[in-house]
């Protein structure tokens, strides 16, 4: 498509309005706890359908493999149309947003053209397996290995932290192949069928009462050649190029996403309002005070992701940048749900059935999750002052060592 056929944004956005009035639900007034659950799921892959049918999926992806093929705008235009409606939110994280782009990025021609277009259409959902049970923060540590067998690839170890893993078809997964060498240059990154005899799969039941997390354990899982994305013991690369849109996605800054949920930090925060209501509040000062506070606080974070996606696409601003929305989406998110509690009161911490004030209390049982995705606030921190203000790099014993040579945990063994 040229700059010459390209559908204006306005036509575009008039023909987006129609189609979703005629085509998707509205959102319901009330919204239950917001971790998906497994028909959740189901139900994203029926609304990623009806968006693939209807020429509104995969927007910003290129159309050789699925997508619109459209600028950065076009997605803008249709997510401020979508925010009434029920859309498919449960695949946007990680699935649309972090690994489709980087399937897109470092995958050869035969996988894109074979992973790409299914998950565009929400036949295919997608995790990532990269979190270890021993490794806290330390990615490039991680112990879980990739041995070479002739044509294959035994995989072993363990992952964790790998949010809806049990109704996911494939992730990608960080494997160490190379123990010889530094600890980010022998690591490899493979594309996994998770749903196979040799990769048991266990849900983590959470304070809030969800299933969501999951740690898996493999066993001599069998990985053809062909499922190496990027190059063998450069996963680095790959993993690096995951995060930089893992930072983006939980920043809000990404374009290929379909649509924004109610607890997403670019949606409008209108329920507090009603919250305030509902709680006989609506016109005590401090309480007013609180809720211009919240949508303060989304104004600079929505100005910052633009500032920082200009500057990034204009080449103004480095990779590293896209820390800056990252981390102040993670600190913007913790006042806001502190912002909800203290609006709510009791109400937010002891509540029966799916209650607006309820709705706080649970978020705020998941608070500080936006603080790890993408890499913890402290790591983002270091991203900041070293690779943009150009402070000098922390000081790590295992700099240049070889992985076998460094000291580490061993992996643990799978629950009975």
């Amino acid at each position: 498509m040229t700059n010459d056929t390209l559908e204006d944004l306005e036509s575009f956005r008039l023909r987006a309005r129609s189609w979703l009035a005629e085509n998707m639900d509205k959102m319901p007034e009330t919204v239950g706890p917001w971790m998906p659950q497994d028909e959740d799921g189901m139900r994203a892959r029926e609304l990623q359908r009806k968006l693939h049918d209807g020429g509104f999926a995969g927007i910003c992806f290129p159309r050789e493999y699925g997508g619109q093929g459209l600028p950065r705008a076009y997605q803008q235009v249709f997510t401020e149309e979508s925010i009434p409606y029920e859309m498919p939110f449960t695949l946007n994280v990680p699935s649309l947003s972090i690994l489709a782009p980087t399937l897109l990025d470092f995958g050869t021609e035969e996988q894109k053209q074979r992973y790409l277009p299914p998950l565009i259409r929400g036949d295919e959902i997608w995790v990532q397996f990269l979190s270890e049970p021993t490794g806290g923060s330390d990615l490039a540590g991680l112990l879980t290995r990739a041995t070479r067998d002739g044509d294959l690839y035994l995989l072993n170890g363990s992952k964790i932290w790998s949010s809806g893993a049990y109704r996911a078809d494939y992730a990608l997964c960080l494997a160490r192949t190379n123990w010889q060498v530094p600890k980010h240059r022998g690591l490899t990154m493979f594309i996994v069928k998770i749903h196979q005899p040799a990769i048991e799969v266990q849900q983590i039941k959470m304070v809030n009462g969800v299933n969501e997390f999951c740690q898996e354990f493999f066993d001599n899982v069998p990985l053809p050649l062909d499922h190496v994305l990027g190059q063998v013991d450069d996963g680095w690369t790959v993993a690096t190029r995951l995060l930089f849109h893992e930072r983006d996605a939980v920043g809000g800054g990404s374009p290929y996403t379909s649509g924004i949920g109610p607890g997403s930090r670019q949606a409008p925060k209108d329920d507090l309002i009603d919250l305030a209501r509902l709680t006989g509040q609506a016109d005590d000062p401090h309480v007013r005070q609180l809720v211009a506070e919240s949508r303060t606080g989304m104004v600079v974070q929505r100005q910052l992701i633009d500032r920082v996606t200009q500057g990034l696409e204009t080449g103004h601003f480095q990779g590293p940048a896209g820390s800056l929305p990252r981390l102040y989406a993670a600190v913007n998110s913790e006042r806001q749900t502190d912002i909800g509690l203290e609006i709510a009161g009791s109400l937010g911490g002891a509540w029966v059935g799916d209650t607006m004030a309820g709705l706080y209390g649970q978020r705020f049982l998941f608070r500080q999750g936006g603080s790890l995705g993408g890499g913890s606030n402290e790591m983002q921190r270091n991203i900041i002052s070293e690779r943009i203000l150009g402070m000098p790099r922390e000081y790590a014993a295992d700099r240049d060592k070889p992985f076998e040579e460094v000291r580490h945990n061993t992996m643990p063994t799978r629950r009975t």
